[in-house]
């Protein structure tokens, strides 16, 4: 992938994961403080989706008494004609709003604050009521509607002119520029990755024109009583529906130690337990760069290290996380139980890999770095997990193996301790030849290449006598296994040459083939010498007969052609 956006997904992931430890723990934290507000048995009276002021709940509901109000409200401002009185009625228990005549509500001591008694009350919600509907009547006028009908049109074109004018500097600017700087890149020439990368730029393009729509309606709609009304009803549509996806995500739902734990709750649960994951990542990723680098041990010793602090900073974050939670640990006993039950029938293969992971981390017969051989694969080990282990053969590929695989079959080592190893090169020379020259070509080839140890030094072999060569061993030995193929190359192309020049010669396999002459006596049984009789005698017949045949035809072939010399 790109660089430039790999970094700006790593960027981004990042972000993400810490948005995602901030909730969880802010979730947590609230959750264990219990953090509840009391509910308010209260209702909105509303003019062209305005909210006025709060009723409360009194001898009616405070939902009835608000639609009751802002139905009589609305009928007042659709029927009436200017000015529209708004009085208070003094003659009752208790103050009485009218508009136009009309009953609009009665003020309780239930509606008023403290401070305030009721009379005081009713004269703040008369003057917001009278102030309200004045405005309503002002924006139904004709100067009112053509003003909001410009000022529409000026906020249109001024969205049009900002979407056309974020497309024009786009693709105009900033497109070339980001194109250019991918380009630069030497993996930027794969089509698939080109294609996502215009298909990323034009979604970000279409959510930013689209936010400048929104905003743009979203004030036009503000502009309009009746579109401001819409407004409004929509709003607290998708408050009921956030409101209903709270309570069926408060819930309870899940029993578990004598409690109740809904959605959330386990949304918290598995936020927290990413959030430990990350957490103890970065920490080990820490520990091994910032620390361990520090101390001067070797990788192995350091990815060894960093895995404990690992595990066991998980294994102690998950407790405490669980304590946090409000989950008694000794209520999952019973789980506990299920989960060695599910490991002996269906999870074998993974706790065995488990158990094997924690062998070879512990127990250490191979470590990070090692050059090993498992069955046919050849590699060097590049991590050590608790499930599987990473090896990167000779051909750069990374393979993943099974940890129980290095318990349960022969594994070679070949840096175990010591990465110095032996390696042999079979040599085979012409007989006749001088077995002393053969001997010294053999050590002074391996003297002289550079990644040889002098020390064991290198040693020749006699195997014996082959089929058609004098066959040896030359053993060397190499503080690099994994260069033993290169090695054994290099070593081989010297040899030659140095058998060439000293003229001993290199046999390939031949065979002698000696053919001896005299009689070979043959047993033929009775019944074959029949049978090669009776076909002697039938051939002789044919050929008698077609012989007969032929004298014929040349005896009748004849007779015309005297007659024919006769007449001259």
């Amino acid at each position: 992938m790109n660089p430039f956006f790999s970094r700006f997904k790593s960027f981004l992931i990042k972000i993400a994961q810490i948005v995602f430890v901030v909730f969880a723990v802010g979730s947590l934290v609230s959750t264990s403080l219990n953090i509840t507000t009391p509910p308010k048995l209260t209702a909105p009276v509303i003019l062209d989706g305005r909210p006025l002021f709060e009723v409360s709940q009194s001898r009616y509901s405070a939902q009835k008494r608000a639609n009751d109000a802002n139905r009589v409200l609305k009928e007042e401002i659709l029927t009436s004609e200017p000015p529209i009185r708004v009085e208070i009625d003094q003659g009752k228990d208790l103050p009485v709003i009218l508009v136009d005549g009309k009953y609009l509500l009665s003020v309780t001591s239930s509606d008023a604050p403290a401070g305030l008694t009721v009379e005081e009350q009713a004269q703040n919600w008369a003057e917001q009521l009278r102030q309200a509907i004045a405005q309503a009547q002002r924006e139904r006028t004709g100067a009112y509607l053509s003003r909001a009908a410009l000022i529409t049109i000026g906020y249109l074109l001024l969205a049009f002119s900002a979407s056309y004018g974020l497309e024009w500097l786009w693709y105009r600017w900033l497109e070339p520029l980001l194109y250019l700087r991918l380009v630069s890149s030497q993996n930027f020439q794969n089509t698939h990755q080109r294609r996502s990368a215009e298909v990323g730029t034009k979604i970000l393009l279409t959510l930013a024109r689209g936010v400048i729509w929104l905003l743009s309606l979203i004030f036009i709609s503000r502009l309009f009583p009746q579109t401001r009304e819409l407004s409004r009803k929509v709003s607290e549509l998708l408050q009921s529906s956030a409101n209903l996806l709270k309570i069926s995500l408060t819930s309870g739902l899940v029993p578990l130690g004598g409690k109740s734990y809904s959605v959330l709750d386990l949304l918290i649960l598995i936020g927290l337990f990413v959030s430990l994951v990350f957490i103890a990542r970065t920490l080990r990723r820490l520990l091994r760069s910032r620390v361990l680098s520090l101390t001067g041990l070797n990788r192995s010793a350091q990815e060894t290290i960093s895995q404990i602090a690992n595990y066991t900073f998980i294994f102690i974050g998950t407790i405490v996380v669980l304590q946090l939670w409000g989950l008694d640990i000794s209520s999952l006993a019973v789980f506990a139980s299920v989960l060695g039950v599910g490991i002996g029938l269906g999870l074998q293969g993974i706790a065995k890999e488990f158990v094997s992971g924690l062998v070879l981390i512990f127990e250490r017969p191979i470590q990070i770095g090692d050059f090993v051989n498992v069955g046919d694969l050849m590699g060097t080990v590049e991590r050590i997990g608790v499930r599987s282990t990473e090896i990167r053969t000779l051909d750069d590929i990374s393979i993943i193996i099974p940890n129980s695989r290095f318990l349960e079959a022969e594994v070679i080592n070949w840096t175990h301790q010591s990465p110095v190893s032996r390696i042999q090169v079979p040599v085979g020379v012409a007989y006749g030849s001088n077995l002393n020259a053969v001997r010294a070509a053999l050590i002074d080839a391996a003297k002289e290449h550079s990644e040889v140890l002098a020390q064991p030094a290198p040693q020749v072999f006699f195997k014996g006598f082959g089929d058609s060569s004098l066959d040896f061993d030359l053993l060397v030995w190499i503080a690099q296994p994994y260069k033993q193929f290169r090695i054994k190359s290099d070593l081989y192309f010297r040899i030659e040459t140095m058998l060439r020049d000293r003229e001993i010669e290199i046999p390939f396999p031949q065979r002698d083939l000696h053919v001896r002459s005299g009689n070979l006596p043959v047993e033929i049984s009775p019944e074959l010498v029949e049978s090669i009789s009776v076909l002697s005698q039938s051939l002789a017949k044919w050929l008698e007969i077609q012989s007969n045949i032929s004298s014929r035809d040349s005896a009748a072939n004849g007779k015309p052609d005297q007659e024919q010399s006769s007449k001259y």
